[in-house]
């Protein structure tokens, strides 16, 4: 199987492709090394793909749709897993126009590129971030998305544009609505890295609305196995969306109390709740399930103690 997956060095698509390049899978991988956090982290994730003699690296930026165009023209692909993007919901307030361009431009550019080449399946990463401040839990695919934030906007205009190839090109595609993936590898701007870098750096961490935020938690190796399942079933429509969550919302300062009892508790800083933030996330992730076949996630507690391990083992600390 070839398969494509770009923002390879990112914190999804390097676990991914590392999953996929262990399985035998030939895989080529783009990114950019945009520098919204530390390009050293990526670096070192890609430094552990390139082990792999059946891993192929290109840099590109999806934004150059010439460039993209010309490195995919001739290549034979069977699956593409699209997780390039700009992400982080507090980062659109600061710089909008990085996610115009990175997550809308930059998705038209690759549905183009891809678009007369005989895929398989078309698996791209859109948001729980699309369902905006609702409070009709838990979030079902089937209602009515009002996002809240730019990011949230170009998740759900990439949702309406590969509905659109979809039916014009006839290609399979799979839209994913991520909810709070953490784990091994993790962005460094994310919760549960941020709160293991404060500690492990002895500095403040700054808990947003007294940490009155519910997220509904999707462990990173858990994603990965329910990604390697998808790339394998035949769904009804040809354009589907689904929750990828555990569907068990938990309150964030769960995480610090759990920590706290195994590493240094940093300062707590207490904020007030930051714009464009959502409160609570719970999907409903049956659709999910009736996917891929029933499917245990990880306890919660569990996938904390193996991130802890990771960090630790990696000294992350000093990269990020």
């Amino acid at each position: 199987m070839k398969i494509l997956i770009t923002g390879c060095a990112g914190f999804i698509g390097f676990n991914l492709a590392k999953a996929l390049l262990e399985k035998n899978n030939f895989v080529l991988g783009i990114d950019n090394y945009d520098n919204y956090y530390s390009i050293k982290l990526k670096k070192k994730r890609v430094s552990a793909l390139k082990k792999f003699k059946n891993f192929k690296f290109l840099k590109i930026d999806i934004t150059n749709e010439l460039l993209l165009k010309k490195s995919l023209a001739k290549k034979k692909i069977d699956i593409i897993f699209h997780f390039a993007a700009q992400a982080g919901v507090r980062y659109s307030l600061i710089n909008p126009q990085k996610y115009i361009k990175s997550n809308l431009i930059g998705f038209c550019n690759l549905v183009e590129s891809i678009k007369n080449i005989k895929l398989k399946k078309f698996i791209y990463a859109s948001s729980s971030s699309v369902y905006g401040e609702s409070r009709k839990f838990p979030l079902s695919e089937n209602q009515l998305i009002k996002p809240k934030n730019i990011y949230g906007i170009t998740k759900k205009f990439n949702e309406e544009l590969a509905e659109n190839y979809s039916n014009l090109y006839n290609i399979n595609m799979i839209g994913l609505r991520f909810f709070t993936i953490f784990g091994e590898w993790g962005r460094p701007d994310m919760f549960v890295t941020k709160f293991l870098t404060s500690s492990f750096k002895k500095k403040p961490f700054y808990l947003n609305n007294r940490g009155n935020h519910v997220r509904d938690f999707t462990y990173i190796k858990d994603l990965i196995q329910i990604l390697l399942k998808l790339q394998k079933v035949n769904l009804r429509k040809k354009h589907e969306i689904l929750n990828v969550c555990s569907g068990k919302p938990i309150n964030i300062t769960r995480t610090i109390k759990h920590y706290s009892k195994k590493i240094y508790k940093p300062k707590i800083i207490m904020r007030s709740l930051q714009k464009a933030d959502i409160i609570k996330t719970h999907g409903n992730n049956s659709k999910l399930k009736k996917s891929v076949g029933n499917f245990s996630f990880t306890k919660f507690e569990i996938a904390l103690d193996n991130t802890l391990t990771w960090y630790k083992k990696n000294k992350i600390e000093k990269i990020v």
